[in-house]
């Protein structure tokens, strides 16, 4: 095998135990803070349902005609996030949603993005084997993103969001695994 083989596979292996140990359900606090402007932070209390996805499984073959990849089978591995979102200051109505995660080396394709219903691909990493970090770009946008594994029952994940080279919004999270 290769050294960059080698690496694909590890990081593969990765972001496959993390998705794993990701799976249930969770309870997210967050925050978001805007930055140009002098507001309260937005408090969103969610429902999360994290299911692993295998190779093969259909939502990543779905996805990955999403993505116009030749093999439908290609994806290593996914996951499924189903969200159920109460926002407690503001008159917003509760969402609901679900998005598509699927890896191929490097890269993570989702059926959609945090502010578009559009697909778009992230360039994942790992600072720690609890830690995975995503970079996305879309819509003169970019979103840098960190999930952090706490123990079996926790998880801490941050969001910046920046336009025109100026971060606008940090999102902060705080989630409880349920089950």
């Amino acid at each position: 095998m290769t050294p960059l083989a080698t690496a694909q596979s590890t990081l593969e292996s990765l972001v496959a135990d993390f998705f794993q140990q990701s799976s249930g359900w969770w309870q997210s606090h967050r925050r978001y803070y805007t930055l140009q402007q002098v507001e309260e932070p937005q408090e969103v209390v969610s429902l999360l349902e994290v299911q692993f996805l295998p190779s093969g499984s259909p939502e990543l073959v779905e996805l990955a005609g999403l993505h116009s990849l030749t093999d439908s089978q290609i994806l290593h591995c996914g996951s499924r996030v189903s969200w159920e979102s109460n926002y407690l200051k503001k008159s917003s109505k509760p969402s609901k949603g679900s998005t598509i995660f699927g890896i191929l080396g490097n890269i993570l394709y989702r059926d959609r993005g945090f502010a578009t219903g559009s697909p778009v691909t992230a360039i994942y990493s790992f600072t720690n084997p609890q830690t995975m970090c995503l970079k996305t770009e879309y819509n003169d946008s970019f979103f840098e993103e960190e999930i952090k594994l706490i123990g079996a029952n926790y998880r801490t994940r941050q969001t910046i969001i920046s336009r025109a080279g100026e971060e606008q919004v940090i999102g902060q999270y705080l989630e409880k695994r349920m089950l």
